[in-house]
């Protein structure tokens, strides 16, 4: 399958996003043809069971290119999206005498790309990096875009920063050797996508559940590249989320507190966004935005693809304490993407005990 190039052209820095290469044989390519020629300093960070499956492919790939990367592990797991392993990572730079000019890549999921990029991003002010991502959620959503961080106690992605990455290099053979617990927890992403903005992929999803769930190759390009260009094109008219890219949150506002509440420890990122997407959908329906149709469809798409639509057993103080320190939360107020129909949401105030409504028919006690 040849590769596809989506462009994410912004008003500073212009990047591209290669949907389909493959790692062992065009990435080390491709991060020459952004790095210029020279000696550029390299380093690979990923965790330790990514690189038994892609880490000498990467390597091997940035030596043929002509780079002498080195490769920092840091641990697998949201519970250690944290401030220590990024000072981790500084300590590797600093000891290399990596400059202004070295380049990171950042070769796994979402905590791997946020914390490479947050270290990218702050280290001597600045270097550059490249996302090469090896899930669902990463290869639609947080490998794109620029958004960088470390989680926090109180609250899911609290210390971060936007900084855009040089390349975002997406190989969908890799999700072949996801668990199937993660990589059915990464088809959220792409269902939110279809609610936000797309309702051929919402459709395409709802007729080819068990294609995706198989991992059929054409049906996962599909969704990847659609969800892809949707996040791009979204980006390019808000980078840093003072608008339209709000509505990239669908599903977030609760499903970060899920994740908060239950330490990162107990469910998915996916899998929280699942529920979250429930919970906003139950809420527009409630107040008038959205019809039954559209919240039983998505309830139908998210459990046929074997996704959580229920609320776990939580504290309902807890949940509502860390939903009011939510980094969208205004003037006191908590924001929610609201669904009004398949491709369609707004953004929205939503009362405390609309919000709780929502919450108790979704199994919160």
């Amino acid at each position: 399958m040849r590769a596809l190039r989506i462009p994410l052209d912004l008003s500073e820095k212009r990047y591209n996003i290669i949907v389909g290469g493959r790692i062992d044989s065009r990435f080390g390519k491709a991060v020459r043809q952004i790095a210029g020629d020279g000696d550029v300093k390299v380093c690979v960070v990923t965790h330790p069971r990514i690189e038994r499956l892609y880490g000498g492919a990467i390597v091997t790939s940035l030596k043929q290119a002509g780079f002498s990367p080195s490769l920092f592990r840091i641990p697998e797991g949201e519970q250690h999206k944290q401030l220590l392993q990024v000072e981790r990572i500084y300590d590797h730079l600093i000891l290399h005498r990596f400059e202004r000019s070295s380049l990171l890549v950042a070769l796994g999921g979402g905590v791997i790309g946020d914390m490479t990029g947050f270290a990218a991003a702050t280290f001597l002010r600045g270097v550059s990096y490249v996302q090469c991502p090896t899930t669902v959620v990463a290869q639609v959503d947080a490998a794109i875009g620029g958004k960088t961080g470390v989680d926090h106690p109180k609250g899911k992605n609290l210390i971060g920063a936007f900084h855009q990455p040089s390349l975002v290099f997406i190989d969908p053979t890799t999700l072949k050797t996801l668990p199937k617990r993660e990589f059915v927890a990464g088809l959220a992403e792409i269902v939110k996508y279809g609610v936000i903005f797309d309702p051929k992929l919402f459709h395409f999803m709802e007729r080819n559940p068990e294609a995706i769930l198989n991992r059929d190759e054409k049906s996962l390009f599909y969704c990847i590249k659609r969800s892809v260009a949707i996040k791009a094109a979204i980006v390019v008219k808000d980078e840093r989320e003072s608008g339209l890219r709000k509505i990239l949150n669908y599903g977030h506002t609760l499903g970060h507190a899920i994740e908060t509440v239950t330490g990162y420890r107990h469910y998915k990122h996916g899998e929280a966004i699942s529920v979250g997407m429930m919970a906003a959908a139950t809420m527009a329906h409630r107040l008038g935005i959205c019809s039954d149709d559209m919240v039983i469809r998505q309830a139908r798409l998210l459990t046929r693809l074997g996704l959580p639509t229920r609320l776990p057993q939580l504290d309902q103080a807890e949940v509502m304490w860390v939903l009011a320190s939510d980094k969208k939360v205004v003037g006191g107020n908590i924001h929610f993407v609201l669904p009004e129909s398949i491709g369609s949401v707004r953004v929205q105030k939503v009362e405390e005990q609309a919000i709780l409504a929502a919450l108790k028919e979704l199994g919160l006690n």
